[in-house]
């Protein structure tokens, strides 16, 4: 356990930024899902607008450095694909 008040302080600051990275992760994999939802069951303009709301949140995400960039580019990619081939 951290033993000076640099440590200790170290230590909190790794704890507030795990939970504020996992609450983003959790976003970004929530948007994900609501696209890939309304894709399946058919409805193109909930997907459309679900798929413009999961831009925003995976463009903060890679912003944040939670995400790479090109991890980012690829999953707007792949859905955009997937909702133009409806």
């Amino acid at each position: 356990m951290a033993n000076s008040a640099q440590a200790k302080k170290r230590a909190r600051q790794a704890e507030n930024n795990r939970q504020h990275n996992a609450a983003y992760r959790s976003m970004f994999r929530t948007s994900l899902k609501k696209v890939l939802a309304a894709i399946k069951s058919g409805d193109k303009d909930g997907a459309q607008g679900a798929f413009k709301q999961a831009i925003s949140v995976i463009d903060k995400t890679a912003n944040k450095g939670l995400i790479h960039q090109n991890k980012a580019a690829r999953h707007k990619s792949r859905l955009n694909a997937r909702i133009r081939a409806m």
